[in-house]
């Protein structure tokens, strides 16, 4: 049997929104999160320091209101009919986010997905310190990351498929067969040979 392997991005793919502008929403500073997310999004600035200087603003958000918003972030449109039919056809799926475990481990459950990769908030005292690491950090972590789980589960180029939207998704595309762009920036549409622009995951399912 051909080993298959997806890999989706979590915030704006299967998720509906950014989960730092939830958390940021929280403190009242969601057009300024927003701003920075956007001009990462579009490639206008390095992912590495748009993370951290976004984390940088939550410092003091307690880890109970984290976690209440992350467990309820909504999920996007089709987003389990996607999942369930790509396992159907033989797919290992797994979410690489530039965002953070407290989501990312949870959905993971709830969309039976076979791995996830995120980052991890620094906390003391149960609160945020405004710091953050993990596996996600960077322009090419996804990419980066992709490669070492082909080599590990004897996945090639043309058995995987990667879906995104923005800029921090073009180093994944760079290993995958088929380079979905869901409702994403041009910056990513250009690397794309399928472009989604409806917001429903199930569609994917028409190019498998």
């Amino acid at each position: 049997m051909t080993n298959k392997l997806a890999v989706f991005d979590f915030d704006s793919t299967l998720m509906d929104g950014e989960t730092l502008e939830f958390f940021a929403e929280e403190l009242g500073i969601k057009d300024k999160v927003k701003e920075i997310t956007d001009k990462a999004m579009r490639g206008e600035l390095d992912f590495f320091e748009s993370l951290t200087e976004r984390v940088y603003l939550l410092k003091g958000l307690s880890v109970q209101t984290v976690n209440k918003i992350c467990y309820n972030l909504p999920l996007m449109n089709g987003a389990k009919a996607a999942i369930k039919g790509l396992k159907e056809k033989g797919y290992k799926v797994v979410c690489f986010s530039g965002g953070f475990h407290n989501a990312t481990s949870y959905f993971a459950n709830v969309l039976n997905l076979d791995g996830e990769f995120a980052n991890t908030l620094h906390v003391k005292d149960n609160c945020l310190t405004g710091q953050v690491g993990g596996e996600m950090m960077f322009n090419n972590s996804k990419g980066e990351m992709l490669k070492r789980l082909q080599k590990l589960l004897g996945v090639k180029k043309e058995n995987t498929l990667a879906v995104g939207d923005g800029a921090n998704d073009l180093s994944m595309f760079k290993y995958a067969g088929k380079r979905i762009a869901f409702c994403a920036k041009p910056i990513l549409k250009k690397e794309a040979d399928i472009i989604i622009e409806e917001k429903d995951l199930s569609l994917i399912l028409n190019y498998i």
